[in-house]
């Protein structure tokens, strides 16, 4: 019996263990297991449209996600503001660790700007400014967490709009949740969008997406990367091959998470649906 990740939760069908645990035969679990020692201590990679779970590594456990929250945000952002309205930067937005997009205090930003600077190069500053735009950091949280239960990432919680992380700050989610909130956001055709773009014009400046597997992966769909000292590297993303789409979450990573997500989308693919 398979797993499913639902349009609201992980359903378990079997029994996880804290290692690699997933309902296929064991010829097929010998082909996965050299992911169980790779460069993400967590990880979970499941299908995209039938929400079925191919493979997964302490999948409910809880790891502060670094930036790949910022995902969450863009989901509240744009169920309350529009693409194209806009707003002024101010010195408080840009009072924030980095990686930053560089806003300019009094320049006019729109929510689009702010989004592709926000999922594209991660910027702290712009997620501060969205917080703003919704109503201030403390509503902006509140709404991300209530925007997380409602889609059924029971085990989220947001304490900055940006992902970072400290004493007072601690912000968790699992790799089951990660899945759950990134199938919601493609459901966003801009999010969908912009996760696509391997660049974008913004004001002084041009975007690179920092996601690799844009450039690396055929089929890639688009992603968040993530990191600080308590998250290690994350990373969530998803990417097609014919008719079929998989999603692949990665918490607490030392090394090369491109190349081991590379691995499993290909493993993936490689089993039949």
């Amino acid at each position: 019996m398979r797993r499913l990740l639902t349009a609201t939760l992980l359903t378990v069908t079997t029994a996880l263990s804290a290692g690699v645990a997933y309902a296929a035969p064991d010829a097929e679990l010998a082909g996965v297991q050299a992911f169980a020692n790779g460069p993400a201590k967590a990880w979970l990679l499941a299908d995209l449209d039938t929400g079925a779970v191919l493979a997964a590594q302490d999948p409910y456990g809880s790891y502060a996600p670094a930036s790949t929250i910022k995902v969450l945000l863009a989901t509240v952002v744009l169920d309350n503001l529009r693409p194209d309205n806009f707003a002024r930067a101010n010195a408080s937005h840009t009072k924030v660790e980095c990686s930053c997009v560089g806003l300019k205090p009094g320049q006019a930003y729109t929510t689009r700007q702010l989004l592709e600077a926000l999922l594209m190069v991660s910027g702290n500053d712009a997620a501060n400014m969205l917080a703003d735009m919704l109503g201030g950091q403390k509503v902006a949280v509140a709404r991300m967490n209530a925007k997380a239960q409602q889609l059924g990432a029971r085990h989220t919680r947001a304490s900055s709009p940006s992902g970072l992380d400290g004493p007072g700050w601690e912000t968790v989610t699992t790799p089951h949740d990660l899945a759950v909130i990134f199938r919601a956001a493609l459901t966003y055709p801009l999010i969908a969008q912009i996760m696509r773009e391997p660049s974008a014009q913004f004001p002084g400046r041009v975007l690179t997406n920092q996601n690799e597997l844009l450039r690396r992966y055929p089929g890639d769909l688009g992603g968040k990367t993530g990191y600080t000292n308590l998250a290690q590297h994350t990373y969530v993303g998803a990417a097609q091959r014919g008719d079929r789409r998989l999603v692949v979450v990665q918490m607490y990573g030392n090394g090369d998470l491109y190349g081991q997500a590379i691995d499993l989308l290909d493993w993936g693919f490689s089993r039949s649906a």
